[in-house]
């Protein structure tokens, strides 16, 4: 089945796609929380965990770009003050989240934790880092008030991280 979205023309596949947030139905979670996307087992036995650090609920908010980039750029530096097993934080296009991956690091309660340290240092934060020309893709493109301003509405809510589905 195909449906126009914009001028964009989307396909609905039923099938299992190989994507798994192609697969989660985003009518039926509840952002803001915090959900194990997936685990990759690497052939030395390494396991790779993925994050689904959601903000915004899909297909009804998202997060403006320039605040999401500052956040991006803050918690992608901060975050590695509280683990060495972080290996990625990255946003998703549709501007509602961002995944964060971590190797050889399967304790939910622990990233939570981490996640929390995180997101307060970025509410305190003077400067976003690298965000120049040389070391920023789109320099102009951020907002440091915004990004703090996302990090403590998600903060405010840190109890319900847990919660993924509405009931």
């Amino acid at each position: 089945m195909e449906l126009l979205y914009g001028r964009e023309l989307c396909i609905l596949q039923k099938e299992k796609t190989n994507v798994e947030s192609f697969d989660l139905d985003h009518t039926k979670v509840k952002a803001p929380y915090v959900r194990l996307a997936g685990v990759k087992t690497g052939k030395n036995g390494d396991e790779v965990y993925k994050y689904d650090i959601r903000f915004k609920q899909p297909n009804k908010e998202h997060m403006e770009m320039p605040a999401l980039h500052s956040l991006e750029h803050l918690s992608a530096d901060i975050i590695r003050n509280y683990s060495d097993h972080i290996v990625d934080f990255s946003p998703m296009g549709c501007q509602t989240g961002f995944y964060v991956s971590l190797i050889n690091h399967n304790d939910y309660e622990d990233l939570l934790a981490i996640l929390e340290n995180t997101f307060t240092d970025v509410t305190k934060a003077t400067a976003v880092p690298a965000c120049n020309e040389v070391q920023c893709g789109w320099a102009t493109s951020h907002s440091l008030e915004g990004a703090q301003a996302l990090a403590k509405e998600f903060l405010a809510k840190r109890d319900e991280w847990h919660i993924i589905f509405e009931d």
